[in-house]
């Protein structure tokens, strides 16, 4: 280096190279809370929707002047060549730092790519060392299509119920007030309330939730004397797609993982966790004069529902994020292995190689 610039330690060069070629270690493994599917069919009564599904929880060398530097740089843009996800987080990224990602418009054909070097999050960046760092904040991270006539529907109104659904997600999921375990009476709201046993389900569920009857299902919710979030922002990527229903109806998929950052309420401990949730909810928006609705309401289809950190086997309408020392104390789950942000799997597959096994690993945070 010239006069005044610090040489680069045989070591340090070495390690680099190393890490070029072999790409990043392990992740920190944590518990992964795997939500199972099971199916429940509605009877058959006049003047009602058919059938809704839920899916419950189961118990987841050294060298000198110009040369160096040279030879350094070469590296660094094969490295950025291969693989520029991968060069995200040897600089930090993670607190909006990072080039976001383009919005997701199909399935993806593999899981994002790991960080080069273990990075935990910290209050100021806590999304630093995860694939969040890159994603949308809010609403942001879920794409919605372009709106055609469908069914019973003009494209105005196709692209009107978009956007209502998109409100539901908001209102579920992303809603600060929800998040900190009040009741999501405006999701709740556009739930067709001629759905009698979704009714059941919604009531009960908040007045004495259980393995049956889990308000996590559809909404996100954490105890706010255990945990607070981190922020005003929670991570999303996923996409919305729909189509033709039955009687004509606009059947609607979305599909959306949601990252929560956390710290403990009480005390001074500045320890960020991350609870990781993928939530598949089909809706169906019927037409009035075929079904018994309430205009501008939809009908529950199914949902499926994946959750990473959130608690395993507990039941009590709230997420319970572990920290390192419940996770050093509770070990390692029973179930398979699984990448949070793996979004190249469909829900369906998620839950088939979850089966019935126990509380799962996450390979990262």
């Amino acid at each position: 280096m010239g006069k005044g610039g610090a040489s680069i330690p045989d070591e340090e060069w070495e390690r680099f190279l190393r890490e070029a070629e072999a790409g990043a270690p392990g992740a920190p493994e944590e518990p992964s809370a795997r939500a199972r599917m099971v199916a429940r069919q509605l009877r058959d009564k006049p003047g009602q929707p058919e059938g809704w599904r839920t899916h419950q929880p189961v118990r987841r060398r050294r060298g000198k002047g110009w040369y160096a530097v040279g030879l350094l740089v070469a590296v660094g843009l094969l490295v950025v060549a291969l693989d520029p996800g991968r060069v995200v987080g040897w600089f930090g990224g993670g607190g909006g730092e990072s080039a976001p990602l383009a919005a997701e418009s199909e399935s993806p054909d593999q899981p994002p790519a790991t960080e080069m070097a273990a990075q935990l999050p910290t209050v100021e960046q806590p999304f630093r060392g995860s694939p969040a760092a890159r994603w949308g904040d809010g609403t942001a991270g879920i794409s919605l299509p372009a709106a055609r006539a469908t069914g019973w529907m003009s494209e105005e109104r196709v692209e009107q119920t978009l956007d209502r659904t998109r409100d539901f997600l908001a209102a579920s999921s992303l809603n600060p007030g929800v998040l900190r375990g009040e009741r999501p009476r405006k999701a709740i709201a556009l739930i067709n309330p001629r759905q009698q046993d979704v009714q059941d389900y919604l009531t009960t569920a908040f007045r004495t939730p259980s393995r049956d009857n889990n308000p996590l299902l559809l909404f996100s919710r954490f105890e706010k004397s255990q945990v607070r979030l981190v922020g005003n922002v929670v991570k999303t990527r996923g996409r919305i797609t729909y189509r033709e229903g039955k009687r004509g109806a606009v059947e609607v998929t979305t599909d959306v993982t949601y990252v929560y950052p956390v710290v403990r309420a009480a005390g001074e401990s500045d320890e960020v966790a991350r609870t990781i949730v993928r939530r598949e909810v089909v809706m169906s928006w019927d037409d009035p004069t075929k079904v018994v609705t309430e205009p501008g309401t939809f009908s529950l289809v199914s949902y499926k529902v994946d959750t990473t950190n959130g608690g395993c086997d507990t039941y009590t309408g709230y997420f319970t994020p572990e920290f390192n020392a419940e996770r050093a104390a509770a070990g390692s789950g029973d179930g398979p292995e699984v990448d949070p942000y793996d979004r190249s799997k469909s829900m369906d597959s998620r839950m088939r190689e979850a089966g019935e096994a126990g509380c799962g690993t996450a390979t990262r945070s």
